[in-house]
């Protein structure tokens, strides 16, 4: 049993870049163009799965509609709170303390902002999503609209890495990763496929 899951970074919002975390920014003109040329004229998938945060759930309920394809919403999948970097873009935080990001991406555990999730719970609750969406869909060539942060916590799974070393992976606006999941035995394999590439037949 072989399921086939991509996962898709939302575009740009309004506002441009920031540390966004829950805050609810739409999309930005430029943000829907990056996911529709993201995704192009693809159509394989059975169900798009979604944060819902907007930026996420617009565009598939958008590309659900276009395709005729189903979408469910997973509360899991929302991004990590930042707490008081919460709309701050990354020049504001590192103008009074410029290694401020350099030192949370080298160790977001003694770094954390003030008031932000605590990674721990963040990883437990997205990869609790994702097992009880590949419970709910084996088999299935799913689509999942979510976060960087959401992204970086699934391949530190697949990958077996250390949920704080998951800030090294770039994750690019609309970015597409695919995972594969073998089920056998009662056991699951899950393979990365690619990361930050296109969709591929």
């Amino acid at each position: 049993m072989l399921t086939t899951i991509d996962l898709i970074r939302h575009g740009e919002p309004v506002g441009g870049r920031k540390y966004r975390g829950q805050t609810d920014d739409p999309l930005s003109e430029k943000g829907w163009a990056q996911m529709w040329n993201a995704v192009g004229d693809y159509a394989q998938w059975q169900r798009i799965v979604t944060s819902p945060l907007s930026r996420c759930l617009a565009f598939a309920d958008a590309l659900a509609e276009t395709r005729g394809i189903p979408v469910s919403v997973e509360a899991r999948f929302q991004e990590i709170t930042f707490g008081v970097w919460e709309g701050q873009t990354a020049a504001q935080l590192t103008a009074h303390h410029p290694d401020l990001l350099f030192d949370f991406k080298c160790d977001p555990l003694a770094h954390r902002p003030a008031g932000a999730e605590l990674l721990t719970d963040f990883h437990a609750r997205v990869t609790a999503g994702w097992q009880a969406m590949l419970d709910a869909h084996s088999g299935e060539h799913l689509l999942v609209v979510c976060h960087a942060g959401v992204i970086r916590m699934l391949l530190a799974s697949v990958l077996g890495m250390p949920a704080h070393n998951a800030y090294r992976i770039q994750v690019g606006s609309a970015a597409i990763s695919r995972i594969t999941v073998e089920a056998r035995h009662g056991q699951r394999l899950a393979t990365l496929m690619f990361h930050d590439g296109v969709l591929s037949e």
